[in-house]
């Protein structure tokens, strides 16, 4: 049952930098401790000291969306017109402000009880299926836009005139708790930056691990606010912080930005590699080109090395309606899942061992894809370093006539694995790009939100 908001404010504190990971790991296998916890600085959330606004299952809150949105259940090829709701659009002068403890949330996926649900996200292992619970944080980062809207001059009875897309997902780190499948997870959340039509929320994963819950995961989501008919911007309520604590969150949101602009325009994609990175190009055709011989294209592979040609999964996915959002297209989650399970499934064939998720960084939504559509996975091992492995994998769509394919979707992973992997080496110019990239996103990976 959806529950108030009212009464939470004082309820309301930061997770202090120094404090964010301090709780002890569930038992993981040894090499797991290898690998640093993370800390966010400057802090990302905000925390409440009692459960007060508890939003119910996740299964309620997918239910409260759809009526907020007024949206029919099962699946019509053709959903019912939204076009009435564009009149209804309002104007930003006419949004009130809201804090970060407005929009604050929680909600439950109730694995102890729920057997079906359960069968869903065990792995044999008896751990929790990572890619299920990208589905659950993409579902919840849209609801906590739902929570921070207020339109003071929506008739009642009026459904909600907006649509929420996800635009990427900045980054996810993890922790060295080993999930449950089998127990309770807790998702936490709330809107941390607004633009005008943008929203950044920060998401948590807790699971109660000895009689108190501890962190698996955060991410931060970036969405988007349109109009009921998903043909146009909509404004959402400006980010007004209730304290200083909240004002540091809004300032590492604007700086998040920033840096997201300054990336994208740095993008191997679109520059050439800077100074270091065309000395590391010049060690690499060294290190691959016979020194008795000056044929055209002649490589050699050095020992304990592997092509990055040689170095991929792939996996052809036709969607169905039951991958579908709230607008009846792929849902955001249902791909940010697949990628992740063929990543893993990459990296577990190329280390010859079972890989430890570490990081996710930079998923982007290019493109919306129809429910009909055929979706092509592959997963490139893109670097290496030491016990590391980078993976970069790309969703294309393909045209079942024509056979072309378009580039909707990239994901970066970053997986760890006991004992120190063969080093992957590009063979071609183009593969040495990707290498560059996935060198540039593992040294991200390293350091703090």
């Amino acid at each position: 049952m959806l529950r108030s908001l009212m009464g939470a404010q004082k309820c309301w504190s930061l997770i202090r930098t120094r404090n964010l990971m301090e709780f002890a790991p569930k038992q993981a296998p040894a090499f797991f401790a290898k690998s640093s916890r993370r800390h966010y600085s400057p802090p990302t959330h905000i925390k409440q000291s009692e459960p007060a606004n508890d939003s119910g299952t996740m299964g309620e809150i997918k239910e409260g969306m759809m009526q907020r949105l007024g949206l029919e259940h099962g699946y019509h090829a053709l959903p019912k017109s939204r076009e009435q709701l564009l009149k209804y659009t309002p104007k930003l002068e006419d949004l009130p402000p809201r804090a970060m403890q407005d929009s604050f949330t929680t909600a439950i996926l109730p694995l102890s009880k729920d057997r079906t649900l359960q069968d869903k996200y065990v792995s044999y292992l008896g751990n929790v299926r990572f890619g299920r619970l990208l589905e659950d944080m993409d579902l919840f980062a849209a609801w906590c836009c739902h929570k921070h809207l207020v339109l003071p001059n929506l008739p009642e009875g009026v459904h909600l005139p907006y649509t929420f897309v996800t635009i990427l997902v900045d980054r996810i780190d993890f922790t060295n708790v080993l999930a449950s499948g089998t127990e309770d997870i807790r998702l936490s959340g709330h809107v941390s930056w607004v633009g005008t039509s943008s929203i950044e929320v920060v998401v948590w994963l807790e699971q109660m691990v000895d009689g108190r819950y501890q962190k698996i995961t955060r991410a931060l989501f970036l969405m988007a606010a349109r109009n009921a008919t998903n043909t146009g911007p909509s404004p959402v309520n400006p980010l007004q912080p209730a304290n200083e604590e909240e004002k540091v969150i809004l300032a590492g949101g604007a700086d998040r930005k920033k840096k997201r602009q300054i990336l994208s325009a740095q993008s191997i994609f679109k520059v050439e590699p800077n100074d270091p990175e065309q000395t590391l190009m010049y060690e690499l055709y060294k290190r691959t080109t016979p020194t008795n011989t000056l044929e055209l294209n002649k490589r050699i592979l050095p020992p304990n090395c592997r092509w990055m040609e040689d170095s991929f999964q792939m996996s052809t996915i036709p969607s169905f309606p039951e991958h579908r959002n709230h607008h009846n297209r792929v849902f955001g989650g249902f791909l940010m899942r697949s990628a992740l399970e063929i990543s893993w499934a990459a990296a577990y064939l190329y280390c010859k061992t079972r890989p430890k998720l570490e990081h996710i960084s930079d998923i982007s939504f290019k493109k919306p894809i129809s429910v009909d559509s055929f979706i092509k996975m592959t997963a490139y091992v893109v670097y290496t370093k030491d016990n590391y492995v980078q993976i970069m994998t790309v969703a294309d769509v393909l045209d079942t006539q024509t056979g072309n394919q378009v580039t909707t979707n990239t994901f970066y992973y970053t997986f760890s694995s006991p004992d120190t992997v063969t080093e992957v080496l590009p063979r071609s110019y183009h593969e040495t790009m990707w290498y560059i990239q996935g060198r540039r996103k593992f040294e991200a990976s390293r350091t703090p939100a």
